[in-house]
């Protein structure tokens, strides 16, 4: 039986309106809620925002000066936005892959 989504938090969306353009370099939490309560959390980034990291890194000195990157629970994405976000998640339930790029967060009321 495929799992029933109940609610999707974005972490970027309490940062406000962000533009279409800007939703190319970023990365934000996603928490997936289901109706049987079970919470499911994993990182987005847009692909663009890993070469920016990049970037960055090689001029800090961080993570070998750019050499190599990693996030748990990582889901690369061409653009952060709540659509694109959505898609991929129906796409991971449709194909039954859910929610082998998401950890399961441990219950509110134990």
């Amino acid at each position: 039986m495929k799992p029933k989504i109940r609610s999707i938090w974005i972490s970027l969306e309490s940062k406000g309106f962000i533009t279409a353009e800007e939703a190319l370099d970023q990365n934000t939490d996603v928490i997936v809620t289901l109706c049987s309560g079970e919470r499911y959390a994993a990182t987005f980034f847009s692909y663009q925002n890993i070469r920016t990291l990049t970037r960055k890194n090689r001029s800090t000195g961080e993570w070998l000066s750019g050499k190599y990157f990693w996030a748990s629970d990582m889901v690369l994405i061409a653009s952060i936005d709540r659509a694109s976000i959505e898609r991929v998640i129906e796409e991971l339930i449709a194909d039954n892959c859910w929610p082998s790029p998401f950890r399961l967060l441990p219950s509110a009321n134990p």
